[in-house]
């Protein structure tokens, strides 16, 4: 069936508004159309990415002259190779907000990219014209296909949420082109960079063309069989080093490790495929366990953006980009929706309060690319008009050379509602994620109010309900370990409610959202014999703005015998300090015990630091030795 059969008949695979629309497995996700953000924590963040990020975005598009790429002539190219994902991305942040103000906008954006598209289908402004190398020459770095499914997803969340357009059609014929490309009797080879395996089965879902089903798995099965040439960082660095169904652990780019993941789930569940599920179910678990960061960051290798070795996790050295964030949540809610573990949306929590919520600065034009856990050195702040290499900048920067992360925010913040919540063969409700937002699914609707995550009480209210029994399921979070439902006591996972309900019903589920210690494994030798602070699902830091003259993130050594306490909007913990003493030779016997009076100490989260100019900042504290 074409596209514009689909579209009119209304025959859609998928479920209209959702990044992510799998045809099967334990949950369905409830779409934008399902669920609204209201006014709190999450709803803020769109808003600002809404009415400030997305002006920001395109100024730099046309400013760094990746739009321009779309009709200049060779000879007049900028940018890297991959420039043109980041305007693909910024329409797929755009079709999701649905908002009319930049219609007339986003049509003349895709008037422009359709223009250059070749009559076979075929679309880079990079390689295939004269003066530039060839089609497909370069498949461990060229990115074409990769710039592929950025575009297809742009297609996909314009159809998804307004419909058959220009968009549309020009995303289905690159789909087209690929698979005549790189179908069973094409181009043997991948993408060196993963994203168009989940970007096809997304529009297979979209289509009910199964061509493209049949694309993204010849690419997920041909993906670890060294179709691609090796590199000084090693095959793994693209995931090429053994197949997927072999491997143990994520390794390898970081983003890279977690976009194929992502399209290999896709894969497992549209063709029932459960032992691939299960291998990167596996993967994903071992890499939770051993190479995940205390924020759910992942990458702790800046020289390749990657993984290190199970527990190499240095807090100064923590590379954790903010797109690696975006590729986490895109797996965990996938593996969510097809398994049904609460674990997942544990993670999802952890990384989008953590990683996703400090990037962006509060005015929503600077962002992180890298988010570290150890400032050593104040950082500089670049000027407005500044374009920075690549993590360049120990603070947050207006744009960069490669700026894939606040591309990636946008369009993450544009599709927030969707990860929220879910539905069942039952007709049940799940909320995995706790903002104030409205549910309207079939007969139920339901209005969560919180100040989450400052206060642990989430209120649900039932606006309509069926005049059957049905189960409303909470996620509760494996911290919580002090939680009531209607001041019954639950326990970490899931607390399920299954009854008769009628509007005005409200239930109300209290978190002991309060300060506690979080201690390392032992194996993490970075951070052995240190603590850090967490209160409900968020990290707190120390930063040097916050302390007395004279004093340093560096000489804190925490009491772990006193409570820490929330004060004032922040949390206070007790410690010394331990001034350090320069001599000629750094190593010696054991350092004397700190012999300052006991001292308070303010932190923050970590998703505001840096908000309030240059500063040091430390996750992690040494122990006080008394």
């Amino acid at each position: 069936m074409t596209i514009e059969k689909a579209v009119v008949s209304g025959e859609w695979t998928g479920r209209g508004g959702t990044p992510a629309a799998p045809s099967t497995g334990r949950l369905r996700p409830l779409g934008l159309h399902e669920v609204t953000l209201r006014p709190g924590f999450w709803q803020r963040r769109q808003h600002t990415s809404r009415t400030a990020s997305f002006d920001h975005i395109e100024h730099w598009l046309e400013r760094a002259g990746w739009l321009g790429n779309f009709g200049a002539p060779v000879e007049g190219r900028r940018g890297r190779e991959f420039s043109d994902s980041e305007v693909y991305k910024y329409l797929e942040a755009l079709a999701w907000a649905g908002d009319p103000a930049y219609e007339d906008r986003f049509r003349a954006i895709v008037a422009r990219v359709a223009a250059v598209q070749q009559p076979d289908g075929y679309l880079n402004t990079n390689f295939g014209r004269p003066g530039q190398a060839a089609r497909y020459s370069d498949l461990e770095w060229g990115h074409e296909l990769y710039c592929y499914g950025h575009l297809i997803q742009a297609g996909v969340a314009r159809a998804r949420s307004h419909g058959h357009d220009d968009l549309v059609t020009v995303a289905v014929r690159a789909a087209d082109h690929v698979c005549d490309t790189f179908g069973p009797d094409g181009i043997g080879s991948v993408c060196g960079h993963a994203e168009i395996e989940p970007a096809l089965v997304e529009l297979y879902r979209v289509t009910g063309n199964r061509r493209y089903l049949d694309q993204a798995r010849l690419f997920v099965e041909r993906r670890g069989r060294q179709v691609l040439d090796d590199i000084e960082f090693g095959r793994a660095y693209f995931q090429d080093d053994m197949p997927i169904r072999e491997a143990r652990v994520l390794r390898g780019h970081a983003v890279r490790a977690v976009y194929l993941a992502s399209g290999a789930v896709d894969v497992a569940v549209e063709t029932g495929d459960t032992e691939l599920l299960e291998a990167v179910a596996r993967q994903w678990r071992a890499t939770v366990a051993r190479r995940t960061y205390l924020t759910g960051g992942i990458g702790s290798r800046h020289q390749d953006e990657a993984f290190g070795d199970d527990f190499v996790l240095p807090p100064d050295r923590a590379y954790q980009e903010t797109c690696a964030g975006v590729g986490s949540v895109m797996l965990a809610w996938r593996l969510l929706l097809a398994e049904g573990n609460p674990r997942y949306a544990d993670l999802i929590e952890r990384v989008l309060f953590n990683i996703i919520a400090t990037s962006p600065s509060d005015d929503g034009t600077r962002f992180f690319y890298t988010n570290t856990l150890h400032q050593r050195v104040p950082g500089i702040e670049p000027a407005a008009d500044t374009l920075v290499p690549r993590a360049a900048s120990s603070l947050r920067a207006p744009w960069y050379a490669v700026s894939c992360c606040m591309t990636n925010l946008a369009r993450t913040f544009s599709s927030l509602a969707a990860y929220l919540a879910t539905t069942d063969d039952d007709g049940g409700v799940q909320i995995h994620q706790y903002t104030p937002a409205s549910i309207r699914v079939g007969d139920i609707g339901l209005d969560i109010d919180t100040e989450y995550p400052a206060d642990g009480r989430v209120t649900i209210r039932v606006v309509s309900a069926p005049e059957t029994a049905w189960t409303l399921t909470l996620r509760i979070p494996h911290w919580a370990t002090e939680a009531t439902l209607d001041g019954v006591p639950v326990a970490p996972g899931l607390a399920a409610v299954r009854r008769r309900f009628t509007a005005g019903d409200t239930l109300v589920l209290d978190l002991a959202v309060r300060p506690r210690l979080t201690f390392p494994d032992g194996r993490i030798d970075a951070v052995r014999g240190n603590v850090a602070v967490e209160r409900g699902p968020v990290v707190y830091c120390l930063e040097s703005v916050d302390l007395p003259p004279g004093l340093t993130v560096d000489t804190v050594r925490l009491d772990p015998s006193a409570e820490p306490e929330d004060r004032d909007g922040a949390v206070i913990v007790t410690g010394h300090t331990q001034p350090a003493h320069d001599a000629s030779w750094p190593y010696g016997p054991p350092p004397a015990p700190a012999l300052s009076d006991p001292v308070e100490i303010p932190l923050y989260p970590y998703h505001r630091w840096a908000r309030r100019g240059p500063s040091t900042m430390r996750v992690w504290f040494p122990l006080d030795r008394k």
